[in-house]
């Protein structure tokens, strides 16, 4: 993970894994797990030089190799950026959809539902929803308490590159993967 993303997953209210944002909890290091990150061997991608995973983050940082490996991925996948701003959607704020209120982040329009609608059975469309490129603005969800509790536990920006081709990234994630192995 970077360390902004990191960073985002640790806030002091409430520490969540950065996969699948559920609720850390103090607990014990997986040391099984460090153990095979520790021993377990790999190759970088860009100049081939063997080494244990535990070494891969601080030798990528310092490979120019692989840092030009992984930017022919990125250009491989990104479209051209549009000029006109006026037709992107807004995906950082959000009103509420069942009162007046505006300009939520993701976070806050959940926990704002949570505490002041979430007995308020009135179907709505979500917001969030409606703003990606896969969402359709007229869909009512039929339970959006139980919809925020489930579809945005995290926020999709972590995890996706609203410019990047689906078919190109599917195309070039399918070479990689035959060309890595």
């Amino acid at each position: 993970f970077c360390t902004p993303c990191l960073q985002e997953c640790l806030k002091p209210k409430k520490p969540v894994c950065g996969v699948c944002r559920s609720t850390l909890s103090p607990g014990s290091r997986a040391l099984d797990l460090e153990k095979q990150i520790e021993t377990t061997e790999t190759t970088c991608n860009g100049c081939n030089k063997k080494m244990y995973l535990s070494k891969m983050r601080s030798h990528a940082a310092s490979c120019s190799k692989y840092q030009n490996y992984i930017m022919e991925g990125v250009k491989a996948v990104t479209k051209e950026p549009l000029h006109n701003t006026r037709n992107f959607p807004n995906r950082f704020t959000f009103p509420c959809p069942y009162c007046s209120e505006k300009n939520f982040d993701q976070e806050g329009l959940v926990e704002h539902c949570k505490a002041l609608h979430s007995m308020d059975a009135k179907q709505v469309v979500c917001p969030i929803c409606a703003s990606m490129p896969w969402g359709d603005p007229n869909y009512r969800s039929a339970n959006f308490m139980e919809h925020l509790q489930r579809r945005h536990r995290f926020s999709y920006d972590t995890f996706v590159d609203y410019d990047a081709d689906e078919d190109d990234m599917m195309e070039q994630v399918l070479i990689r993967s035959l060309r890595d192995k």
